[in-house]
């Protein structure tokens, strides 16, 4: 059982997404590679963005379990809302609350609670995906300054979001998980480029390549400080990251669930051979298996959710959720579309778009085999 507030919160949402994101309105974003701006304001009054801001910065207080429940909501209307609340209160609430300087926190925690800043991760590069240790984006110390150099790749919301959260080498000497840090790197800075890449799923915006060529910067813009500087290591393998993938598994786990209830009500109205499709064997087992696996989905992501919520250690439980969530999802997205048929690929439908995003949630935010590996070490199996 959910607590009432989060039953509520589920329901407001439920309604504003039938309200406010119809059928029609998600097939123009989708074509045009956009998300509703003016919609996402009025998310964002709603205090949504807060749920992961402490109250001592405006915030309604670190509820990561309510927050994967809007992620979850959202994301049953597509990527389009729950995209650009990811950027907000996780790339940018969560990692500031837990890494940021005082002043930092103090400067930005307000306007993230409010939904007014949005931050785009600067992790993969042309040569680096899932060996983030070995990125080659490079900052240095120069006076009171911090200058930067490289390129980002797949650094989804750089064209419109107020930072680039990015993961850089500051020290090329050092051992790899002592060379790294993160800056805050303001998107229209000076020697900032960003080329849009497009792409076939989660098309609430296109992702990009973001060159970086002699960028300053103050000190202050290091994340937490000069203090963690050569310490981003410990903050790209910690809380946050177990928490990312409880986003990521959340916003495919959303989806799933729209692509499930799709086939479903389609089963009961399509008549074939003088019955309803959902009447015939084949199809009824493909109904039965999507649902179970959709409810191992929801148990899987909220024993997970429920631990980061508690402070508990959760590196293992979020890992298992992103793993499995993320290629059940594909299974469940597979048999959807062969319950709809032909009319899965139609623009009349949800089913094309949730099988787009569905098949590319096996690579984003850690590739399956990235997590097998992580659990492997984890569960410390000899290499």
């Amino acid at each position: 059982m959910e607590p009432d507030y989060i039953v509520e919160l589920r329901r407001q949402l439920r309604r504003f997404v039938e309200q406010k994101a119809p059928r029609d309105k998600r097939q123009q974003w989708d074509r045009t590679h956009q998300w509703p701006r003016e919609l996402f304001r009025e998310l964002s009054e709603m205090g949504l963005c807060a749920l992961t801001v402490p109250e001592e910065y405006g915030g309604t207080g670190r509820n990561i379990l309510a927050a994967v429940a809007v992620i979850e909501e959202l994301a049953r209307a597509g990527t389009f809302l729950c995209g650009p609340y990811i950027h907000c209160a996780f790339y940018g609430g969560l990692n500031i609350s837990e890494n940021g300087s005082p002043q930092q926190k103090a400067e930005l925690l307000p306007k993230l609670a409010r939904g007014e800043l949005l931050l785009a991760y600067g992790l993969s590069e042309p040569d680096v995906g899932g060996d983030l240790k070995s990125v080659k984006t490079r900052a240095r110390i120069e006076g009171d300054s911090v200058v930067i150099n490289g390129a980002k790749r797949w650094c989804t919301g750089a064209d419109w979001a107020d930072y680039i959260y990015c993961l850089v080498n500051s020290d090329p000497t050092a051992a790899k998980h002592e060379a790294l840090s993160f800056i805050l790197i303001p998107s229209k800075s000076p020697g900032v480029s960003t080329f849009p890449i497009d792409h076939a799923n989660l098309r609430y915006t296109a992702s990009s390549d973001v060159h970086f060529d002699d960028v300053r910067l103050p000190l202050d813009a290091v994340v937490g400080g000069r203090e963690k500087w050569g310490k981003g290591w410990r903050m790209l393998a910690g809380r946050a990251l177990d928490v990312e993938k409880l986003e990521i598994s959340a916003m495919t786990f959303g989806i799933a669930q729209a692509a499930v209830e799709e086939a479903w009500d389609y089963a009961q109205n399509r008549v074939q051979f003088g019955k309803p499709i959902c009447a015939h064997q084949a199809i009824r087992h493909k109904l039965v298996i999507a649902r179970t696996r959709l409810e191992a989905c929801r148990l899987m992501l909220y024993h997970a959710a429920h631990l980061a919520d508690a402070g508990q250690a959760c590196a293992i439980e979020s890992s298992m959720a992103k793993l499995f969530i993320a290629d059940t999802g594909v299974e469940i997205a597979l048999a959807c579309q062969q319950i709809m048929g032909a009319y899965a690929l139609s623009d009349d439908h949800d089913m094309a778009r949730n099988v787009r995003d569905l098949l590319g949630m096996p690579i984003v935010g850690g590739s399956s085999d990235m997590q097998k590996n992580n659990l492997a070490a984890m569960w410390k199996l000899p290499a």
